[in-house]
């Protein structure tokens, strides 16, 4: 993709090539506008770095890594259940990029920093957001009210949908709206079982379907249909999966009209108080420390959640003291994630001839059925569960003592069915979860760190609760034995790799920080877009809805360039 170090003006200017860095780019490309984008970390070459095709006998480590290396430069990030030996270089170096936090409130901030952002390795889940969601906060009494409702989003969730290829079948559901689909990804046998029992006693009440994923089964768009090779994490050189480096940039870079910039750390927002309009981002060069300036009419900050606030905050002046854009206060508050895990797990002993073929990149999901049309007594909002069915017993053949034939043979024998729930539930804004910038630590680049702090409220925890009995309930319905409900605490904040808020979107300037089209209230050429924008976490994969912001936020962007607004 065309890279330029001389030209200093633009049209816009994205920062960030993830998820909603890249449909930005897209959308303002393909609109007209000459457009650089921003990337703090290093270009990606997929036939170098991608590796899901490599098998664990074939890594130095044997898929567990460098654990001196690791231990010294990734503490945090190996906490993300998709780090291992061949996705450890796509995850932040965390001796380069530090940040603090408590222990009484502690953060998971786990990020990626390159050419496609964590669109390398997301999950993939995509799922819409309802009225239930965009009204939660209004009928709830919580935080702010969302300043949109469902039927101004769905045209941009079709627009999104078409493009980067969803698998998944129609539900009918109103509180999960269907989606522009591909043709859906079989149930393997154990869960087609479970579908149906769960269907037969709950009367549509509670309901499984096939996982809604980015992943496209037949020919789209110039990518292939997926060949179930498994750890999708490590890359997908067919680009089967979507992300920002094999959909949304190529296409913005096919009108001509792209600069992509890796290795470009940006430092801060220049505000001119007499325009009321950022004048200049100011720019680290990650390899040289050299420092540059670009300019652009509109800017689309899409860091991802936490560090676009962080840039917010760095860059604080006389007219924002308490950072650009902050005059409500709520950059940095209000951080949210989902809370996840709670769940149970069952046996089946049918079907001992069958066996998976191949590995599947998704799962199944249960959407939320709590406080739809009843109020449940212990909580508000509500939950879903992901997971699905394998059959496992060689796992740990390794650590088993034995010799002769016999124990040979045993270590290829497959166990039982098991059936799998876990939850992934709704964390409300709360304005003590929040980052603020560190008095005296300073990254490899000079550029001030956070101190990030949050905790789960007493909502969150009886939803986590509410998850091992209703996971135990699904499995006794489907004839599932050994049932066990998971019984660990739930995960860290931020570690569902979820994290959004932070500069929320509202009805009135002194309680959000940006409007119904992602604009900031009090700088006009702002646009925030990321996950920072959300004014509450839904318990739905959130990616999808900052895609489809994201190309709304942009047509309007350009609408009032043309307009001369902007």
């Amino acid at each position: 993709m065309p890279s330029s170090s001389q030209q200093r003006d633009f049209d816009a200017i994205v920062i960030g090539s993830g998820i909603s860095g890249g449909w930005a780019a897209k959308e303002l490309t393909e609109l007209g506008l000459r457009t650089l984008v921003l990337e703090a970390g290093r270009p990606i070459d997929p036939e170098r770095d991608y590796s899901e095709h490599r098998a664990s006998f074939q890594m130095r480590y044997r898929g567990l890594g460098n654990r001196r290396l690791v231990e010294a430069r990734q503490q945090v990030q190996r906490r993300s259940v998709t780090f291992d030996e061949l996705s450890h270089q796509f995850w932040t170096d965390d001796l380069d990029n530090p940040y603090t936090t408590s222990n009484e409130r502690p953060f998971d901030w786990l990020r990626a920093r390159q050419v496609g952002g964590k669109s390398i390795i997301w999950g993939r889940q995509v799922y819409r957001m309802g009225d239930l969601d965009f009204e939660a906060n209004l009928r709830d009494g919580v935080a702010v009210d969302w300043p949109i409702r469902y039927a101004e989003i769905a045209p941009w969730y079709d627009r999104v949908e078409r493009f980067i290829g969803v698998s998944g079948m129609a539900e009918g559901l109103a509180h999960l709206p269907d989606m522009q689909f591909l043709p859906p990804m079989p149930f393997n046998v154990a869960e087609q079982h479970v579908r149906e029992r769960i269907a037969d006693r709950f009367k549509g009440e509670r309901l499984m379907t096939i996982g809604r994923v980015a992943v496209v089964t037949q020919r789209h768009l110039g990518r292939s249909a997926c060949h179930y090779c498994g750890p999708c994490h490590r890359g997908c050189v067919s680009k089967s999966y979507f992300s920002s480096l094999n959909s949304t940039l190529p296409a913005a870079e096919a009108t001509g009209r792209l600069t992509l910039r890796p290795w470009s750390v940006v430092r801060s927002l220049t505000y001119d108080p007499q325009r009321r309009r950022i004048s200049a981002v100011q720019v680290v060069d990650a390899q040289s420390g050299a420092e540059v300036e670009f300019t652009g009419r509109v800017v689309f900050l899409c860091a991802s959640a936490i560090e676009s606030a962080r840039i917010l905050l760095n860059s604080a002046s006389p007219a924002f003291p308490n950072g650009l854009a902050n005059g409500s206060d709520q950059v940095g508050r209000n951080i949210m994630d989902h809370i996840k895990w709670g769940g149970a797990s069952g046996d089946f002993e049918q079907w001992g001839d069958r066996r998976i073929v191949g590995s599947r990149p998704n799962g199944i999901y249960v959407p939320r059925f709590r406080n739809i049309g009843t109020t449940h007594a212990a909580f508000i909002r509500g939950y879903g569960f992901q997971g699905g069915a394998g059959r496992g017993g060689w796992e740990g053949s390794h650590l088993r003592p034995g010799i002769g034939a016999a124990f040979k043979a045993s270590l290829t024998k497959l166990g039982p069915w098991r059936m799998t729930f876990a939850g992934f539930g709704e964390m409300l804004p709360n304005p003590r979860n929040r980052a603020t910038i560190h008095p005296t630590l300073r990254d490899r680049w000079g550029i001030p760190s956070l101190h990030i702090e949050a905790q789960w409220g007493e909502n969150e925890l009886a939803i986590h609760r509410d998850m091992g009995v209703t996971a135990s309930e699904l499995l006794e319905a489907a004839g599932a034995t050994g049932i066990q409900p998971r019984t660990d605490g739930p995960s860290t904040v931020g570690n569902a790799n979820h994290e959004m808020g932070a500069a929320r979107m509202g009805r009135d300037p002194r309680t959000s920080v940006l409007n119904a089209h992602n604009q900031a209230w009090e700088v006009p050429n702002l646009f925030v877009t990321d996950g920072a924008c959300m004014t509450s976490s839904g318990c739905q994969n959130p990616s999808l809805t900052y895609m489809a912001l994201t190309a709304r936020a942009a047509h309007f962007a350009v609408e009032e360039m043309k307009r001369r607004n902007l």
